[in-house]
């Protein structure tokens, strides 16, 4: 083992959960379940609500009985808090290492370089205990020579909370290979159900028995991703940290508050999604040269009518304008719209995406060169006075961007009108 290049996976505990519980106390100890959007599924559950039996995803409409049976707090997701709070978070872990990735809005790799003489397990005992105290939110670290089998160590540490005090370090070949019996191939990073499948039925129970495989074997039958992972797995480090990249593709999908099944009300929601990924397009000085449209019925509701449908539009020419995103996702909206169906979710997905500085010029069709100098003025009048005062004609300028949030908590870092007030 060479523990002068370690890698720490830090995990936040049920995030969603745990953010609730930081500025409402009484909820610690508590059942709490956090929603989707539109108080659609369970997507955030505390320990003791998983301990008495609430699925993940499980449909609120379906299971509030069994909620109000057992006590479980439900909450609808307020996710102005959970990025601000994951901010906070991963801005901590940054004072302890400037190689940072990270992974997810609930946790983050990182990287120690030349750090031999250090104690590991006390390390992260640190970062924990900063964590905790700054923000409230519990963690549990995983350190270990490689991506993966940190990963691994996490897990570890979260399973037996008493035993490690949420903090596992694989520093010596006996816990690694402890640490790979222990742990089921289907519960291995970065092996989905199907491989799982194939590789369950080449006799591979646990991730000890995926590193026993040859290499040559998994190179031929897989692919070179498989054959990373599992040399990470043998302490072999083949997965680095990977530093923030433009995006290959932009996708805005939600469901609506309400089912619709006339054309009107889907053309504003489907632009107002459109709009939403020029924007982002923008952010990243990136435009799109294909634009995705998927349209679906509310698949819970069995005896409606079903339909779900997708389809794509290729644009002659990179553009991040919302003026023709938006026209041509509304086409491409009434190519698969079937009157008679009630839909309840849309999705838009601009790919194929290319930097504004560097993009190939066509002879006969560009863009039309205002709209560079429009899409900037909006942005900064949208930024500058907020609540999209500036829309497009396919939107509706009374109508703003809900989802029903009827059990919504207040945003205590990000509203003004929210913070806690302390009567003295």
């Amino acid at each position: 083992m060479y523990l002068y290049n370690m890698f720490a996976l830090v995990d936040c505990n049920n995030f969603y959960a745990s953010c609730e519980r930081v500025f409402n106390p009484n909820l610690n100890g508590k059942p709490v379940a956090v929603l989707s959007n539109n108080d659609g599924c369970v997507i955030s559950r505390s320990d003791e609500a998983k301990a008495v039996g609430l699925p993940m995803g499980a449909p609120i409409f379906k299971w509030e009985q069994f909620c109000k049976e057992n006590n479980i707090t439900v909450v609808s997701s307020n996710y102005p808090l959970y990025g601000d709070m994951s901010s906070r978070v991963m801005t901590i872990l940054e004072q302890f290492t400037p190689d940072v990735e990270v992974y997810s809005v609930d946790e983050a790799f990182l990287q120690f370089k030349g750090y031999d003489l250090f104690d590991y397990k006390e390390l992260a005992t640190q970062m924990r205990r900063r964590v905790l105290k700054w923000t409230g939110i519990p963690t549990c670290v995983g350190i270990a020579p490689t991506k993966a089998l940190s990963k691994v160590a996490n897990k570890i540490a979260r399973k037996f909370p008493k035993e490690t005090k949420g903090v596992y370090v694989i520093d010596s070949e006996e816990k690694r290979i402890k640490a790979l019996k222990w742990i089921k191939i289907e519960d291995v990073w970065g092996i989905g159900w199907r491989l799982s499948k194939r590789l369950q039925a080449k006799g591979c129970k646990t991730a000890f028995d995926f590193v026993e495989l040859p290499s040559d074997w998994i190179k031929k039958e897989f692919s070179i991703t498989e054959w990373k992972l599992q040399q990470d797995l043998k302490g072999n480090s083949e997965l680095e940290l990977e530093w923030h990249q433009p995006k290959k593709a932009i996708a805005t999908t939600r469901s609506f508050e309400y089912t619709y099944s006339d054309l009107e009300n889907l053309r504003e929601r489907v632009s107002t999604f459109a709009v939403s990924c020029a924007e982002k397009l923008r952010k990243q000085q990136s435009s799109c040269y294909m634009i995705i449209v998927m349209l679906s019925s509310d698949s819970h509701k069995k005896e409606l009518p079903q339909h779900r449908g997708s389809t794509a539009i290729t644009l002659p020419y990179p553009t991040d304008s919302s003026i023709i995103i938006s026209n041509q996702a509304v086409n491409a909206l009434e190519r698969i719209y079937k009157k008679g169906i009630k839909y309840k979710r849309a999705g838009v997905i601009v790919t194929g995406l290319v930097p504004n500085n560097n993009f190939q010029i066509d002879l006969f069709e560009h863009e039309n060169p205002k709209h560079k100098p429009l899409m900037k003025a909006m942005d900064y009048l949208n930024e500058k006075y907020g609540d999209y005062k500036l829309k497009i004609g396919h939107q509706d300028l009374e109508r703003t961007w809900k989802m029903r949030q009827e059990r919504l908590t207040p945003r205590y870092t990000t509203n003004i009108n929210d913070i806690i007030k302390v009567k003295c």
